[in-house]
């Protein structure tokens, strides 16, 4: 994940989001974008060169967002168990809030770039779940026969595929109870 890039930059990146999550991106055009980040259209294609260019850019945010209310939480936290409620309420957090917009992102990523981009996307969060893995089976909180370069991945994706498909297919009123599935399924397969 970058670091934060220059305000227009940014302005257009945050113009994106809420026009998209609004209008959806084919409803959505530059123009839209321009006008809600208050710059001209041709400073749009200085940072992207086209609205499908915008995607990478978008989940990379979303990610960051979504990892440094982690960390925050987090922060003096030592319990594995705790951490890993922690990810899965402000996964399902983000995931609420941007759902359209997340979507948009898997599958545009899926369709319009490399995997590699993907990876790349998630790097910082993967090395900071290893970490996490690691001081668990020092501890002794789940058992020490993983892979953790995978096993941080799959928690990752798990998590994340539980939250959109609630918010895809849920009533809201069972929420409490799917959160607490996705925690005991991970609960169950590491100790």
């Amino acid at each position: 994940m970058s670091e934060v890039k220059d305000g227009k930059y940014n302005k257009i990146l945050q113009a994106a989001i809420s026009t998209i999550s609004q209008k959806g991106l084919d409803k959505t055009s530059i123009s839209d974008i321009v006008k809600v980040a208050g710059v001209a259209q041709g400073t749009f294609y200085l940072y992207f060169p086209s609205k499908k260019a915008l995607i990478p850019a978008i989940a990379e945010n979303l990610l960051t967002i979504t990892l440094n209310e982690i960390k925050t939480v987090t922060e003096n936290k030592q319990d594995f168990w705790e951490i890993i409620r922690i990810m899965i309420d402000e996964t399902f957090k983000l995931t609420k809030s941007h759902k359209e917009v997340i979507v948009l992102c898997y599958s545009g990523l899926a369709i319009e770039h490399s995997m590699e981009k993907w990876e790349a996307i998630y790097q910082p969060y993967y090395r900071w779940l290893e970490a996490i893995l690691e001081k668990a089976i020092a501890s002794e909180e789940i058992f020490g026969q993983i892979n953790i370069d995978w096993t941080a991945k799959i928690i990752i994706n798990l998590i994340e595929s539980a939250a959109e498909r609630f918010y895809s297919s849920e009533d809201e009123s069972k929420l409490d109870a799917f959160k607490e599935e996705t925690y005991f399924f991970l609960k169950r397969s590491l100790t």
